[in-house]
């Protein structure tokens, strides 16, 4: 690819299920460029065991449901209208998935309706799945159908630097007035090493979470929370960053702790899977009324409890009287992942812990995804709608970013491209840097990071513990900033750059929360405070200059 003046009309960054579903739509009215700094499929879109929640018709369930169980889950700081909207337009999701080839779990007794699952904090059966690979199904189904559109051209291998506004005009001054308006983003070709411009009328942030910022994570490598720390330093407003959800279950391997986390659905829960503690004892019922399908907030603090009380690195989860038929055909991926590692799960118990799953959180937008920033949209786990509140309802996060790409073009649909003119832009200058060869010191941040938010932001906080560790990750920051501004940028230094951002981000937050809500526990705040009931939004002024430009 080489850098030109030349526009596209969407620039989409990230390629799971916001990404894909926003490009195809997207293609029908221009010209996309769609860039993934890893393969298409290395998002978190294709790891999601679960499934899509929605009510269908002719099931014994409501829409009133479905939002009282979101709303219930989000502990008071769900958006009503948000909500509503969503959850209304769920049957659509899978209607139209299902058209796009995505072959749903069906029933035995009637092969037309889709098989509905049960997950933590659903009060009905309502989750539509593909086994216990429905990421995985709905990921190639839209990658396909991405790649086969000609409209569409996809950069693999490409990261977002950072998105071009009018900070990055030479010797423009913003007027206080004045909205940021955002032209595109220079670009880095991984391979090359080469960072280009890209200019569009529309930018799509759907780079998805946050989770690789702590030690142990369900998230693949590349959820390092670029979208949120880009439209933070252009001057977007983040929110409920304090709000990092750990899923109770994932698979416990002695000495694996530092690697990705496999994944124990909640479907397999939902599907009478109870909890276990290392006496062989049953611990939920002393924690809730709902068990093992307790919101995952509460079962994550359970087993944190009984992790503590009793010194043992595991808790267990116990399946085996559904029989082996019922096991290997819901839970195929499950079963077969954990027989990698000698646990046949239809004869023994599986090891669990929790891990850092999905962030509450993110870039600010509307109920059209719009940010406060011109022509600069996000979508799934990278933006906040107000869907989650204070913490997330199973099922509801491919729901959410399906639902969220199809407002976002309605509202460009509607709205159109505008008429103003994209400034001259000045291309990547990276005269002046020189590469020091010390690139262990972005192994040892890494590494330093990822511990000290384990172990102070972690599921149970206090606040001694955050100061702390604000502290800890304002003098890191000097020396990730210090190395970014002087060496060639690559990879490795764009994502610890913006894991820094978003760890401040995700520690400031907790810091002015000031009450125990949803997924943010704080032992100094114990109950919650209705002074609280609102969201937690930090924003800077997005006025910076870059050692990389002229």
């Amino acid at each position: 690819m080489k850098s030109s003046q030349n526009i596209v009309d969407f620039l989409v960054i990230g390629s799971g299920i916001a990404g894909l579903t926003f490009a195809l739509d997207a293609a029908k009215l221009g010209k996309v460029i769609l860039i993934s700094k890893s393969a298409l499929d290395e998002g978190s879109t294709s790891l999601a065991q679960g499934g899509i929640a929605a009510v269908l018709p002719e099931t014994n369930d409501s829409f009133e449901s479905h939002i009282r169980d979101t709303f219930r889950t989000g502990a008071g700081l769900c958006k009503p209208s948000i909500v509503e909207k969503i959850v209304q337009y769920a049957p659509k999701v899978i209607a139209q998935l299902s058209e796009f080839g995505v072959n749903f779990t069906r029933r035995e007794s009637n092969e037309k309706d889709p098989q509905l699952g049960r997950e933590g904090g659903h009060s009905k059966n309502r989750i539509v799945y593909v086994a216990d690979y429905t990421g995985r199904a709905v990921e190639d189904t839209l990658i396909s159908a991405v790649k086969s559109n000609p409209n569409i051209e996809i950069l693999e291998n490409y990261m977002a630097v950072d998105l071009l506004t009018q900070h990055h005009i030479p010797n423009y001054s913003l007027r206080p007035w004045e909205n940021i308006e955002c032209y595109g983003a220079y670009v880095l070709d991984i391979g090359s090493g080469e960072v280009h411009k890209i200019l569009a009328r529309k930018t799509i942030l759907a780079t998805g979470g946050s989770g690789v910022v702590y030690l142990h994570t369900t998230n693949p490598s590349v959820s390092t929370g670029d979208g949120i720390a880009m439209a933070y330093r252009a001057g977007a407003r983040i929110a409920n960053m304090e709000f990092m959800q750990f899923h109770p279950t994932v698979l416990y391997v002695q000495g694996e702790q530092n690697k990705r986390a496999f994944l124990i659905s909640e479907a397999v829960r939902g599907e009478g899977a109870i909890l276990l503690n290392a006496a062989g004892e049953r611990f939920m019922p002393k924690y809730h009324k709902m068990l093992e399908l307790a919101p995952r907030d509460i079962v994550a603090r359970a087993i944190d409890i009984e992790l503590k009380k009793s010194g043992d690195p595991c808790v267990y989860l116990d399946i085996r009287d559904k029989g082996t038929d019922f096991i290997e055909k819901r839970f195929p991926n499950i079963y077969e992942n954990c027989f990698k590692h000698k646990i046949d799960i239809t004869k023994e118990l599986i090891p669990v812990v929790p891990a850092a799953h999905y962030i509450c959180g993110g870039v600010m937008v509307d109920e059209w995804g719009r940010t406060d920033i011109e022509n600069l949209y996000a979508c799934g786990e990278t933006a906040h709608t107000g869907m989650h509140g204070a913490n997330r309802l199973a099922s509801n996060s491919l729901l959410e970013a399906f639902s969220m790409a199809k407002f976002c073009i309605e509202n460009i649909e509607r709205e159109g491209f505008g008429d103003k003119k994209i400034p001259d832009i000045p291309e990547w200058d990276d005269s002046g840097v020189f590469n020091g060869n010390e690139w262990v010191i972005i192994r040892h941040n890494y590494q330093m990071l990822r511990t000290l938010m384990w172990d102070y932001m972690g599921i149970v906080r206090s606040l001694s513990r955050l100061k702390r560790a604000h502290a800890r990750v304002q003098a890191m920051w000097v020396e990730i900033d210090d190395f970014y501004r002087k060496n060639p940028v690559r990879r490795k230094i764009l994502e610890l750059r913006n894991m820094a951002y978003a760890a401040d981000l995700m520690i400031r937050s907790a810091m002015s929360r000031r009450e125990s809500r949803g997924i943010h526990y704080i032992v100094d705040f114990p109950e919650t405070d209705t002074r609280y009931a609102n969201d937690t939004i930090i924003r800077s002024s997005g006025i910076y200059r870059e050692s990389h430009l002229p």
